[in-house]
């Protein structure tokens, strides 16, 4: 029998209490240990009080929306890397994109399989995970003026700390430390976001284009990430 040793704590927020009762049920048979709220302001105030490993995150709430926690959210320093994946009812691309773009980890279209809810929180918590007292862990990358300390888990530019989410972290390490090597959106996908491909690339690209506006002094004329049009992206 496998025991688990840490039990990571996941907080659901829905105004539909039958979708966090769903939700809830298939994260606890799954080993997670779950917190809920109903609207945003309960939500933050669990957020704050006792910081989950990961918010699974409803777009249309009775108060404040999903839009508006997680720009608080990443907001806030100590909350900024805090892993949110969204659920929104509408299957427009829109309601998408401008959640990655505000800080977004991942999104789920309603209706969905709560085993689907399952995978991506532990698709996002893995790219959390670091591999222990490895070397790997405390190498440092540098590239002139931007220094990414992955043991420290923390990124410099010009000497300043930059807030990234744990999927732009993930990208840019991956993007470092292949400088030069041009890789096509289904090899990040799958690589730095853990998914299978299957042509997220809108997806992606809102994720570069949120790592650029942090890292890049002109996003429009990026000097580090580059894109390969026709390819993907690379790191010069």
């Amino acid at each position: 029998m496998i025991q688990t040793t840490q039990v990571n704590k996941i907080l659901v927020v829905d105004d539909d209490k039958d979708i966090v009762r769903l939700v809830r049920a298939y994260l606890e048979q799954s080993g997670f240990s779950v917190d809920t709220a109903y609207d945003g302001g309960s939500a933050m105030q669990k957020i704050r009080a006792e910081t989950p490993q990961l918010i699974v995150l409803d777009l249309m709430l009775p108060d404040t929306d999903g839009w508006e926690i997680t720009r608080t959210v990443r907001a806030d320093p100590k909350l900024a890397a805090l892993p949110i994946i969204m659920l929104t009812a509408r299957a427009d691309d829109v309601d998408k994109i401008v959640g990655l773009e505000i800080g977004a980890d991942d999104y789920i279209t309603k209706p969905f399989n709560p085993r689907e809810v399952v995978a991506r929180v532990r698709t996002v918590l893995r790219r959390m995970q670091t591999n222990g007292q490895t070397t790997e862990n405390f190498k440092t990358l540098r590239s002139d003026a931007l220094i990414m300390d992955i043991g420290r888990h923390e990124v410099l530019l010009d000497g300043q700390p930059i807030e990234l989410t744990q999927t732009e972290f993930k990208l840019l390490q991956l993007l470092m430390e292949n400088e030069g090597y041009a890789f096509t959106r289904s090899e990040l996908v799958e690589k730095a976001l853990g998914y299978e491909y299957d042509g997220l690339d809108r997806t992606l690209d809102s994720h570069i284009k949120n790592l650029r506006k942090k890292v890049e002094t002109n996003p429009k004329e990026p000097r580090y990430i580059q894109t390969i049009y026709g390819v993907g992206y690379r790191f010069t």
